[in-house]
């Protein structure tokens, strides 16, 4: 069942994070990683919450795709990509290497397999920052590790003046970005949490606390079996 959250002001955590810590009294529990899909049409501010959340959290890194359009100024292959070319993204989508892949505005994007599920395994969680296409097709590989956010414009608007304020898109492509992005909006009831950025603040406190929250579920909790047996025998 789909959560809607409104922009109602929330607490920003306090820093640095807590979960970084471990308080005299706690527990130390063996726990899974969270696979955090965090998704929005472009120009809505996925990727800025996400830089957002991996500076503030050290408990999260970012999934690094592979795509195959051209590296853009400021980007580093292997930080912000994996640059490859068509031919080698045909042959990873062949040799099963991607968990999910998409085919966006004339480009391909990729989240390589190997790398992802051995941080998941070391209770290390990962941050996507994906459309609607590749987190439905990481809910389908692993539901039970997936949590889902969607982030919408407060209108169309401010979304349109977003995308021509950053000064990196052309007429004609913020044009097919606004058509898409109304084809994205029609998914959001594919995530688990749907949040509103009108202030990006607000919205990254929203979004860590949910983060926070995903951390505790019972099942993410690998150890409180053999603990809560321990506490029952006294």
């Amino acid at each position: 069942m789909t959560e809607a959250v409104d922009s109602a002001p929330l607490p920003v955590p306090a820093e640095p994070a807590a979960d970084d810590r471990r308080r005299p009294h706690e527990v130390e529990t063996q726990r899974r990683g969270v696979l955090f899909v965090v998704s929005s049409p472009s120009g809505a501010g996925k990727s800025t919450i996400s830089r957002m959340l991996i500076e503030a959290d050290g408990q999260i890194e970012l999934s690094v795709s592979a795509t195959t359009r051209p590296i853009r100024p400021g980007e580093v292959d292997g930080r912000d990509y994996r640059f490859v070319d068509t031919p080698t993204f045909k042959q990873m989508v062949a040799d099963d290497e991607f968990l999910e892949w998409a085919h966006v505005f004339d480009h391909r994007y990729g989240t390589p397999r190997a790398p992802v599920e051995a941080m998941l395994h070391q209770g290390r969680d990962v941050l996507f920052d994906i459309d609607w296409q590749g987190a439905q097709q990481l809910y389908q590989q692993a539901a039970g590790d997936v949590v889902r956010v969607f982030i919408l414009p407060p209108s169309m608007a401010e979304l349109e003046r977003r995308l021509r304020g950053r000064g990196t898109d052309s007429a004609d492509v913020i044009d097919r970005r606004m058509e898409r992005a109304v084809a994205e909006i029609g998914h959001w009831d594919g995530y688990d949490y749907v949040l509103v950025n009108d202030d990006v603040e607000r919205c990254f406190a929203q979004v860590r606390l949910i983060l926070r929250a995903e951390r505790l579920r019972r099942h993410r909790q690998l150890g409180l079996i053999g603990f809560t047996r321990k506490l029952m025998r006294g």
